[in-house]
Order: C-alpha cells, then sequence, then structure tokens
C-alpha cells in the first residue's frame, strides 16, 4: 500500500473494539488518510500529545472513561474535529454528544463510505493549518456590535479584540445567523446550513448548540441580544452591523 503524503489529514479512530479499529484504520488508509488507532482514554491522549490530527472518531461507550468525558477533555484543549460512534440510536447521546462540543456523530452499524462523507465535511468546515504563509487578506468578514467575525480565516474577535475559540459546529451556526440578521432560521434550517445536508432536527440538538455558543458570546446569556430565541420557531441573530 502507498504510504500517505506528509501533508494528509489525520485520523484518530478511538475504540475498544479491535475489530472497529482495524476496520477503520484499513479503509482510512486506503483513502490516503493518515491514520492512527487507541483502545483508549490513555492511548488517546498518548497519541494527542504528538500533535498533527485532523479529526477524532470516537466511540461514546468505553469501559472505564467513556467516549463523551473523552470529548469533553478534548474540546476543553483543542478545536480538533471530532465525530462520535455510537451504537444507541437514541437522541440523548446525540444531544448530549453536542452539548460537549463534538462536530457530528454517527449510529453503529454504519457504512464506511457515510463515515468518510461525515469526516470529509468536518475537514472542509475546520479552519485551514497554520502555515508560515502569510494570513489571506479582503475575505468576508462580519462586523456587528464590535464583534468580527472573518469568515474565510474562521476567527471571532470580541470587541475587546481577543480571540474565542469556537467549535466546527459553533463557528458554522454563528455564521448561518450573522449571514440573515434580523431572519427568523427553524431548526431544521439551521441544521442544513451547517451540516450541508438534510437532517432529522432534533429540537435540544440545536439548543444545545445554541446555548454553547450564546456562553461564549453574550453578556448574559440567560438574555441574549446577538442570538435570541423566537418561541415555537426557532432563533433570530439581532445584532446590529457595524459601520
Amino acid at each position: 500500500m502507498t504510504k500517505p503524503p506528509e501533508d494528509a489529514s489525520h485520523v484518530l479512530v478511538v475504540d475498544d473494539d479491535a475489530r472497529i479499529r482495524q476496520m477503520l484504520v484499513r479503509y482510512f488508509e486506503q483513502e490516503g488518510f493518515r491514520v492512527s488507532a487507541a483502545a483508549d482514554g490513555a492511548a488517546m491522549r498518548e497519541r494527542l500529545a504528538r500533535g498533527a490530527i485532523d479529526v477524532i472518531l470516537l466511540d461514546v461507550v468505553m469501559p472505564g472513561e467513556d467516549g463523551l468525558s473523552l470529548a469533553r477533555e478534548i474540546r476543553a484543549n483543542s478545536d480538533v474535529g471530532i465525530i462520535m460512534l455510537t451504537g444507541r440510536d437514541e437522541v440523548l447521546d446525540r444531544v448530549v454528544g453536542l452539548e460537549v462540543g463534538a462536530d457530528d456523530y454517527i449510529t453503529k452499524p454504519f457504512h464506511l463510505r457515510e463515515v468518510l462523507a461525515r469526516v470529509k465535511s468536518v475537514l472542509r468546515r475546520r479552519p485551514p493549518a497554520a502555515t508560515g504563509a502569510a494570513p489571506p487578506t479582503g475575505g468576508e468578514v462580519l462586523r456587528f456590535d464590535g464583534w468580527s467575525l472573518d469568515l474565510d480565516r474562521r476567527r471571532l474577535l470580541s470587541p475587546r479584540g481577543a480571540e474565542i475559540d469556537l467549535t466546527t459546529g459553533e463557528f458554522d451556526l454563528l455564521a448561518a445567523l450573522a449571514r440573515r440578521p434580523g431572519r427568523v432560521l427553524g431548526r431544521e434550517a439551521l441544521m442544513e446550513l451547517t451540516r450541508g445536508r438534510s437532517y432529522q432536527a432534533y429540537d435540544r440538538t440545536i439548543d444545545a448548540q445554541i446555548a454553547r455558543l450564546r456562553k461564549k458570546i453574550e453578556i448574559d446569556p440567560k438574555k441574549p441580544n446577538l442570538v435570541k430565541s423566537v418561541r415555537g420557531v426557532g432563533y433570530v441573530f439581532t445584532g446590529k452591523a457595524d459601520r
């Protein structure tokens, strides 16, 4: 098998089932990815400490430390893409996964092509890796209430100039709303805009993402001024564009 190039995207598979690990490693290597595998949280941390991971495929149900607690730990320290793998097709698993910062989730048993498509989707929505090249200029930037949302570089700066760390999902959600100020968007519309595909919209899934986003951009998340709820319909962006 041809060795993947050094600049190929790197996928880390974290699953206690050796058969699933081997299957995913073999498939993604065939698709030209660099792939690493870990059977538990300790091995995952050891691999992450060496850096250079773009997307983590993380099993929810594992002995000892479960995937949700590991996802929470990862997200506290990194914006790496996280896709949860769950054997239970339950809304609660999906909601909690998004609440702790996962970008997507896939229910077992899964088709390998679907996993590949989800990984590529997360990679497309992640900010480009840092390089020594000069940053791009002249891209689309949305400015509102002192905030600056750079859509090309995928950066959010607060009114004080501090860069705010957003997950892939949080950034896409804010961008979808900020691009349509004053327009009420339902949960299904937000799912389609941020995930790039038609998706069964569970109310609590979008609500969880909105709650996380508000904690990062609102002075008082319980009394939001930028992203407001429209009861029974969805959400609307009410930030005022800067002149």
